[in-house]
């Protein structure tokens, strides 16, 4: 195989990495497949980066460059922090919200937003309805929904 094929054939395989980046994003075959894209051009444009001690250098700091200007764009371009958030039911309790939709002791129809999240909601025994606008504190948490009772009005 001749050099122009063996060019061309990295800029092809390089390219066809590139597309599974973009069709499967965070498989991060971006970074070699820039790489092969720019040692193939290098190859076609007749650089001889296997064997030519100036071919090496320059094969490789183009990778290198190649590499960190991939990872450079490819963090700019990811959203930031997307990790589910994942709350155990030890720590809603004490954090405060308010209410959305009415809530009553006897189903979890009601709903409270706390820290931005929405959640199904019942009041304690002993409240008969809180409705929306009510500032609210979480004395327990059951499976998916809070037990929430009125925040206390300082005196």
């Amino acid at each position: 195989m001749d050099e122009l094929t063996s060019g061309w054939l990295t800029v092809l395989i390089g390219t066809i990495l590139l597309g599974c980046e973009v069709f499967s994003p965070g498989l991060f075959l971006a970074v070699p497949g820039t790489v092969l894209v720019i040692l193939g051009i290098l190859i076609v444009l007749g650089v001889d980066i296997f064997s030519n001690g100036i071919g090496i250098v320059t094969g490789i700091v183009s990778a290198l460059v190649a590499s960190v200007i991939t990872v450079w764009m490819y963090a700019r371009l990811t959203p930031g922090n997307q990790n589910p958030q994942s709350t155990s039911q030890d720590t809603l309790i004490g954090l405060q919200g308010i209410v959305t939709v009415p809530v009553i002791p006897v189903n979890i129809s009601g709903k409270v937003t706390i820290e931005g999240q929405e959640w199904s909601a019942r009041s304690i025994a002993d409240v008969q309805m809180i409705p929306p606008g009510t500032a609210v504190v979480v004395v327990s948490a059951q499976g998916v929904h809070v037990v929430v009772k009125p925040l206390e009005k300082p005196n």
